[in-house]
């Protein structure tokens, strides 16, 4: 679930931090840069492992701080393909269902990725399995909050790098893609022992 990221960066330490610990300083720098953050093609930040090396800091002219090389490893959140993760069920509509693991809440099911057969209940707007028994078959509702174990396929990363204002004009659908999250973990409960814990504990 979580891995260790090899990174390189350059921090500025502002004059008035001179005085503290240099490994403080840099460490606190690297958090509130990347801390709760999504790298692209990596995944999601959470917070700093440990320094490897720092280089020599250099002062630029007009500038009273200082600019440090550092190589340092982070704590990304990637869980690797086929994984198996609890989460709880955000969301639903046509498309599929949302699951949230309270620090990550952008893990989407889609509709093809159910257990078969599933349908959508528009009154109750949840997804519900129709699980066949040899007397009946049982409708298993897929109710909020509650403990969805899924199977990891596939990460989707968006470009949220801003965009020109000429751009945006020349894409009409610009407004829309906005809200595109930049990390989302596409998941599958169509097997056995996957879906609602609850499902398999009775």
């Amino acid at each position: 679930m979580f891995i260790l990221c090899c990174m390189k960066d350059t921090i500025r330490i502002k004059p008035y931090l001179f005085r503290l610990d240099v490994h403080y300083v840099i460490e606190e720098q690297l958090n509130k840069k990347f801390a709760n953050k999504v790298v692209h093609n990596v995944g999601l930040c959470i917070g700093v492992y440990d320094i490897l090396s720092i280089s020599d800091s250099y002062v630029l002219p007009g500038d009273g701080s200082s600019f440090t090389s550092v190589k340092f490893r982070y704590i990304v959140f990637r869980p690797f393909k086929d994984e198996i993760l609890i989460g709880r069920l955000r969301r639903c509509n046509q498309e599929g269902i949302y699951v949230s693991l309270e620090f990550f809440d952008e893990i989407f099911i889609p509709r093809e990725m159910l257990q078969h057969p599933s349908k959508f209940n528009f009154e109750e707007q949840l997804w519900l399995w129709e699980y066949q028994t040899e007397n009946r078959v049982h409708d298993l509702f897929m109710d909020l909050n509650k403990e969805v174990r899924l199977r990891v396929v596939d990460h989707i990363f968006a470009d949220s790098a801003p965009v020109s204002d000429a751009a945006k004009e020349d894409n009409e659908n610009e407004s829309c893609n906005s809200n595109k999250s930049p990390y989302t973990i596409i998941g599958t409960i169509n097997h056995p022992g996957l879906g609602l814990v609850s499902w398999w504990n009775n």
